[in-house]
């Protein structure tokens, strides 16, 4: 049985990876925030891209705690996305920030912890995307 054409890198992650794609996210966004996380938005201006599903980039530094707290957070926020996106408009390059207080948050509470702090942000996020079509 023949292989079936492997999709792209970018269509398969659906993530930021290059650096300059975070610049650009963080210099030119909005960012909305909470206690546990920030998160940036900038819509992409390039062709096609209102009919792609959000991108994620993720940044967790060290203060977060190590390498096992770093990774479990990443985890969660990355599942967190994934339910949430659809609440986010098409085209958007989104970069979420752990605060040192996602660890607790994480640990505490778990996915459903970690989606509620997310689902906050996007919330606003999407109103303000709102507000801003109807000008």
């Amino acid at each position: 049985m023949p292989d079936a054409p492997r999709p792209s890198r970018r269509q398969r992650r659906g993530r930021l990876s290059r650096s300059a794609e975070f610049d650009r996210v963080y210099r030119q966004g909005r960012s909305f925030g909470n206690r546990w996380i920030v998160l940036h938005a900038f819509p992409r201006e390039d062709a096609g891209a209102l009919a792609e599903p959000p991108r994620l980039g993720l940044s967790v530094s060290r203060k977060v705690g190590g390498a096992v707290e770093r990774n479990l957070v990443k985890r969660l926020l990355r599942e967190a996305f994934t339910a949430e996106s659809g609440a986010l408009p098409a085209g958007l390059d989104v970069v979420v920030v752990a605060r040192p207080e996602a660890r607790e948050l994480a640990e505490r509470d778990g996915l459903a912890g970690v989606q509620g702090a997310l689902a906050e942000l996007v919330g606003r996020v999407a109103g303000s995307a709102g507000a801003q079509d109807a000008a």
